[in-house]
């Protein structure tokens, strides 16, 4: 019987970086596009004999920006994937894209190719905020994109949104979401912006964090009030336009929950393709080279490989699962270790329980409301 799995796949160019960007990426050629494709696709047939054993119910291709490919270099990928592999006839195909990468013409391409998928990186409705961002595009360019992506048939459409921004306020923020959600997309991702080293974003406003973190003024950034009266208006003004939250930052109409990040929550096998790419495939954690000559140029380019000892196992399980709303389920928990959450949690979950910020109700344990808020604390409380 052929083992479920989902596939990753990095395309690591973009048109320009964005300053807040720490993603694996970079703007590339058409040369240089074409051969990473053509050694993606060598490096995809080394696996043949092993695809044998699988049955794939999810493919993902993210990066970067793998809109920027022309749509024949995505059809030859979309053509290896369903030569090594029987993909199941409903699996879920997404591809990230973002505006002013995408027009009619790559937008039924994709569908004629089985892609039935589309993330777009909107971020904001204010075009003022997608400037100081970096983005390429403008909301209208977006809101073209978006009615042409329906016009060529795609029925499920996530909007990946960003609160937090540099002179964002509260208000500003709920227009973009009241926007957004008017447009009915069957998923909207929600992200608070992240300040990463190394990246432009940090050495501009590195010192707002250090303020914001001592309790001052934090200049241009939102505080860390106003930042909290955003996360809070998140759920409840999605909630209000029928979204259902089901993991911290997602929330899907029913049915539309993305299946290849439950996949990830829920610490099913995954195998990814293409530079920096990660995978999980039967508790082996290993990675593809971040370094783009070595991996154009070397057979073997996987790295960091690590065999997941049962602690290890148990503490993702625990940290992953509990992202969702749903929580974790005792009786998996039993399945997967051969061993009762209480004789491994116990303790834990009584003082979490106490401070209530976790909640059990019959076979399952999820965040509370309060829990959500610190759900960086709760988690690390499971780490051995």
């Amino acid at each position: 019987m052929k083992k479920d799995l989902s596939i990753y796949i990095h395309i690591p160019f973009c048109v320009k970086k964005c300053g807040y960007c720490d993603f694996l990426s970079k703007s590339g050629s058409e040369e240089e596009q074409e051969r990473y494709v053509r050694t993606l696709l060598q490096k995809m047939e080394r696996t043949r004999e092993a695809a044998g054993q699988y049955r794939v119910h999810t493919i993902f291709f993210g990066g970067g920006t793998p809109s920027i490919l022309p749509a024949p270099l995505m059809d030859k990928l979309m053509d290896k994937l369903f030569d090594l592999y029987e993909v199941e006839s409903d699996a879920e195909i997404t591809i990230e894209a973002n505006p002013g990468t995408l027009n009619p013409e790559k937008l039924s391409a994709y569908r004629n190719m089985g892609i039935n998928r589309l993330s777009i990186g909107l971020q904001s409705t204010k075009d003022e905020e997608l400037k100081l961002l970096g983005r390429i595009h403008t909301y209208e360019e977006f809101l073209e994109n978006y009615e042409q992506a329906r016009k060529a048939g795609f029925e499920n459409i996530n909007i990946d949104l960003m609160s937090g921004l540099p002179g964002q306020s509260p208000d500003s923020w709920k227009q973009t979401l009241k926007k957004t959600a008017a447009l009915h997309p069957q998923h909207i991702s929600a992200y608070g912006l992240m300040i990463e080293e190394e990246t432009p974003f940090y050495l501009l406003y590195k010192e707002d964090v250090a303020r914001r973190d001592r309790g001052e003024d934090p200049g241009q950034l939102p505080s860390e009030e106003a930042e909290r009266q955003m996360y809070y208006d998140t759920a409840a003004i999605l909630d209000e336009f029928g979204y259902r939250r089901y993991e911290i930052s997602n929330y899907a109409r029913p049915g539309y929950e993305c299946r290849h990040n439950i996949t990830y929550w829920k610490r099913g096998d995954y195998l990814g393709y293409g530079l920096g790419a990660a995978s999980l495939m039967e508790n082996q954690r290993f990675t593809v080279t971040k370094d783009m000559q070595t991996y154009l140029t070397k057979k073997y380019v996987y790295e960091d490989l690590v065999t997941l000892t049962a602690a290890d196992q148990m503490e993702e399980f625990m940290f992953l699962g509990l992202r969702m709303m749903e929580g974790i389920s005792l009786g998996e928990f039993h399945d997967q270790f051969h061993r009762s959450f209480w004789d491994i949690y116990a303790s834990v979950f009584r003082k979490l329980e106490d401070q209530g910020l976790l909640i059990r109700e019959k076979n399952r344990i999820f965040l509370s409301d309060k829990g959500i808020d610190v759900s960086n604390y709760v988690m690390a409380s499971f780490l051995f």
